[in-house]
């Protein structure tokens, strides 16, 4: 399953890659995902920041526009011998509870 979000945040939430980085760490654990790679990059003109996470699963992703109020996250596992659809779901919920955002929109797509 792959999810595919946009949603609005207030604009602290939007600007802390750092805090942002320890939140994914937390998460990809308490999921029982295996992070392989991660890149986080802040724009010093508006404090946004983009992340991606690669896993043994698949990836996660994150980029924050603060001067807008939105960001959009993605996240997909690819197990053809596991169900990751409530992980995927799981891992959107808290990703949208840690940003303290408002869904403004919400795909899912099944591959």
């Amino acid at each position: 399953m792959h999810v595919l979000a946009t949603f609005g945040a207030p604009t602290a939430r939007l600007q802390d890659a750092a805090g942002s980085r320890l939140f994914f760490s937390d998460l990809v654990t308490q999921l029982g995902l295996t992070c392989v790679g991660e890149v986080y990059h802040t724009f010093a003109d508006s404090g946004g920041f983009t992340a991606v996470l690669a896993l043994t699963e698949s990836h996660l992703s994150i980029h924050t526009w603060p001067e807008h109020g939105l960001a959009t996250f993605d996240v997909f596992l690819s197990n053809f011998r596991h169900d990751n659809h409530a992980t995927v779901r799981r891992a959107y919920a808290e990703t949208l509870a840690f940003f303290e955002g408002e869904a403004q929109a919400y795909a899912e797509v099944l591959r």
